[in-house]
């Protein structure tokens, strides 16, 4: 579709002249699996943390404990999730001719068939009749006109 619209140019992604080289879409999703892997992380530490407690500094640590396992591991895919769906993707990129693309300098011959070139005459061939004109197919009013002028019994 790209080479279609675009002249058979294939696209070079580089970004235009004072764009951020990340799309915002792009960046929610790193933020959503840094969320996720920091959680991989800080859950473990403060379930140790949260074992070796005492008393009421054990409770302090398992609040902190849920919340950071409900924040991490719900909140990073969450995060991500909404990256993928509603930030802006890349932005527009410049279509431009690659250097292999450059035209030759001797100019291309016309272009060429993969077909072989027509026979000057073929007189080998017979003329296909015309065969619409044998027969012509009935309409559909025609049939149903005839299944109203059925001729009446005459014991009536």
């Amino acid at each position: 579709m790209h080479l279609l619209a675009h002249g058979g140019m294939l696209p070079l992604y580089q970004p235009l002249e004072g764009e951020q080289k990340i799309s915002p879409r792009k960046r929610g999703v790193k933020q959503g699996v840094l969320i996720f892997l920091l959680g991989v992380l800080v859950v473990p530490i403060l379930a140790v943390f949260t074992s070796f407690a005492p008393g009421r500094l054990s409770i302090m640590f398992e609040f902190f404990l849920i919340l950071a396992a409900i924040l991490c591991f719900a909140g990073g895919p969450l995060r991500m999730l909404f990256a993928a769906l509603f930030e802006e993707g890349a932005q527009a990129y410049q279509y431009m001719r690659p250097q292999s693309y450059a035209p030759p300098a001797i100019p291309a011959p016309a272009r060429l068939s993969a077909l072989p070139p027509p026979a000057a005459n073929q007189t080998n061939w017979a003329a296909r009749p015309q065969t619409a004109e044998i027969l012509q197919p009935p309409s559909v009013t025609d049939s149903t006109t005839r299944l109203l002028e059925k001729p009446e019994p005459e014991g009536e």
